[in-house]
């Protein structure tokens, strides 16, 4: 079954494991989330729980956000995620969920949005080769032929220049290298998408590779 939290990334660290392996680590800081609501088949058509993190203040809210948090007894929640494939008879509207769902060797998924980069070039956008820089040559960072010149349009799914960035991005198999929870603070193995401070969902690997 699928565990899941939803936290905030502080930033990269490096730890010694206990056989004195040197391993890099992103600090994720998970406070207790809120357990928003409780869908059932029955009431919803499927199976899920709604996870809530990060307060928000009420004047930023409107009457519905501010009634359905009221009903898990606390404030509006800046993130909201659902979890499906859960146990829901583990869990409860108003029930915290802290990093203890998880423990050191845990494998996961990661989810958050990359850093935004603006508006980018095919060279770095989509990693195309640049034409000779001299001798001559008229071509140098340009995004290349169009296509055929019969249809007159250029086809979809050209990689061309455009916006770079800021897309919901999901980094598969992760493991987990330690939890504190006296801290609220859960170290991933590796890099995680999206800048510090960004917001990222946690949750049991889909499909565990090795």
């Amino acid at each position: 079954m699928t565990k899941g939290i939803l936290g905030k990334k502080v930033g990269m660290t490096q730890i010694f494991t206990e056989n004195g392996e040197l391993i890099p680590v992103t600090v994720v800081e998970a406070d207790p989330n809120i357990v928003l609501q409780v869908k059932s088949v029955k009431t919803d058509g499927y199976e899920a729980i709604q996870l809530g993190y990060q307060d928000k203040r009420e004047v930023l809210s409107n009457k519905p956000a501010k009634g359905h948090a009221a009903k898990a007894k606390t404030t509006p929640k800046r993130f909201i995620k659902e979890f499906k494939d859960v146990e829901l008879g583990e869990y409860v509207v108003g029930q915290e969920v802290k990093v203890d769902v998880f423990q050191a060797g845990d494998i996961v998924d990661v989810t958050g949005t990359t850093k935004g980069k603006g508006f980018q070039g095919v060279i770095k956008r989509h990693g195309q080769s640049r034409g000779p820089m001299a001798h001559g040559s008229r071509y140098h960072r340009r995004p290349g032929s169009m296509g055929p010149v019969a249809p007159n349009r250029v086809f979809k799914n050209k990689k061309l220049a455009g916006r770079m960035g800021g897309d919901r991005v999901t980094i598969q198999n992760l493991e987990i290298a330690k939890v504190d929870v006296e801290k609220n603070i859960i170290m991933v193995k590796g890099n995680v998408p999206g800048a510090k401070k960004s917001l990222i969902q946690i949750k049991t690997a889909n499909k565990i590779v090795g």
